[in-house]
């Protein structure tokens, strides 16, 4: 007999981390971070047609200290990174990193010097956008994905053993230049 039966129905339960993930995944408040062309389908997700006013994320903020994703649309040239780190510094905790386009995730065809050859190289990353440039529909599907991992973190003391897990997860893997597959 467990502690369902026994509370009258309609009663909910669940966990402070179950609240706060839920909270959380829906009111996103984005940076706006345009650095290219994958900027304009970034603005047009917030326009009419896509209206990501019904994901929670009504206004994007001009300001960092009131964002807590940033979506980095756009390569990033060896000036603009410095910049980027310091916006990503002055966003409060917990914070989010959305690489769209594929300039932004590895560099794309500007494989040169002045160009960061992907953002994680600067900041964290917690999802990767692919596409030149991304159309509206899967910036909203990235960040409905990213929604559902918000959703799902940990807090406190678990939140800190999970990153650990994570990057030694990250430490034990194969390099890529040791792995088989299909494309080998």
């Amino acid at each position: 007999m467990g502690i369902e039966e026994k509370l009258p129905s309609g009663v909910l339960l669940t966990t402070v981390e179950g609240v706060a993930g839920y909270m959380r995944k829906a009111s996103f408040w984005p940076a706006t971070f345009g650095l290219a062309c994958c900027a304009i389908e970034m603005m047009t997700s917030g326009g009419p047609k896509y209206d990501l006013a019904r994901f929670g994320m009504e206004v994007f903020r001009a300001s960092p200290r009131q964002a807590d994703l940033m979506i980095v649309a756009g390569r990033v040239s060896q000036k603009m990174a410095p910049v980027l780190r310091q916006i990503y510094d002055q966003m409060p905790e917990p914070k989010w990193v959305l690489a769209m386009g594929v300039c932004a995730s590895s560099g794309g065809m500007f494989n040169n010097y002045a160009i960061v050859q992907g953002v994680d190289h600067v900041v964290p990353v917690d999802m990767y956008l692919p596409g030149c440039p991304p159309r509206p529909e899967m910036l909203i599907d990235a960040i409905l994905k990213l929604h559902d991992q918000v959703q799902h973190a940990k807090l406190g003391k678990n939140r800190r053993e999970e990153i650990v897990q994570q990057e030694g997860d990250a430490l034990r893997a194969l390099p890529t230049s040791e792995m088989k597959g299909l494309l080998r």
